[in-house]
């Protein structure tokens, strides 16, 4: 640290080059004093008359990348790859891995115990709170893991205009939009489409089903795991998943299709009686 101006913070590198941190490349609770080591990126290089101006940033997506793959062995070694970053500064990020190794569990290497390994990451940030997913090329796969912490009921792709209809419980819809609209916003810039968030019982004739039955009730017709595998995407009702298009169940599930239909099938009769 050098100089530390209201509008700009001056560094001198080891090499002695000057690098610029204009304020708005920093995050919103950086504070610098004279002798601090600063931690960024550099951006771009300006030529300022005919002498050139290093521009560093703190907010730029490259800049949390490239502390994972400081702060994280298997990232710097290429084991996991960071597949795409978004983030509003100092607030929250969204960070996407995938592994070429089956055996790595990419999330739980790059969070650690307790959050052991992200810890160090969220305090250069300013506390930015980082949701880690497990990156796919299923694209409602996708989406489902980058609304987290919220879980989704179903979703409706449109493809042509990259829109996806997002239908959630009533009491999910807070948790999917985040404060002030964060986690809403940055799932959309994660995945690439705009995300339309549908309250399940705002859809014409779709009223809260007073007779639907809770998929628990059928344990003893209906095998604990699978029961489990339903409510990993948010289906935890009889009519939730009657609703269901197969197809579109065997995508997001690890079931096979006779097991939804075995189960479509046991969930029909009980309505049908």
């Amino acid at each position: 640290m050098h100089h530390v101006r209201p509008r700009v913070v001056i560094l001198i590198d080891d090499d002695g080059n000057e690098i610029v941190l204009p304020k708005e490349k920093q995050i919103p609770s950086d504070f610098f004093r004279k002798g601090d080591n600063v931690r960024g990126i550099i951006e771009s290089v300006e030529l300022k008359g005919n002498k050139p101006q290093i521009i560093m940033s703190r907010t730029s997506e490259r800049f949390l990348e490239k502390l994972f793959e400081q702060e994280i062995p298997e990232v710097f070694d290429g084991l996991i790859m960071v597949k795409n970053v978004v983030r509003i500064p100092g607030e929250k990020a969204k960070v996407a891995v995938d592994s070429y190794d089956d055996r790595i569990d990419p999330v739980g290497a790059c969070v650690g115990m307790k959050g052991s390994r992200i810890h160090g990451i969220v305090r250069e940030l300013g506390n930015e709170n980082i949701d880690v997913i497990n990156y796919t090329s299923n694209i409602q796969l996708y989406i489902t893991r980058a609304l987290s912490p919220a879980k989704v009921s179903s979703i409706k792709i449109n493809e042509d205009n990259k829109r996806a209809e997002v239908f959630l419980k009533l009491e999910e819809v807070s948790k999917a939009i985040g404060r002030g609209g964060h986690n809403i916003k940055l799932a959309g810039q994660l995945t690439g489409y705009e995300l339309d968030v549908i309250r399940e019982g705002d859809i014409a004739g779709a009223a809260a089903d007073e007779d639907d039955v809770e998929l628990t009730e059928f344990s003893d017709e209906i095998e604990e795991w699978v029961i489990e595998e339903f409510a990993k995407i948010g289906l935890d009702t009889a009519k939730s998943i009657l609703k269901q298009d197969v197809n579109d169940l065997v995508r997001r599930t690890d079931l096979e299709e006779e097991t939804i239909l075995d189960v479509m099938k046991i969930l029909k009769e009980e309505f049908d009686s």
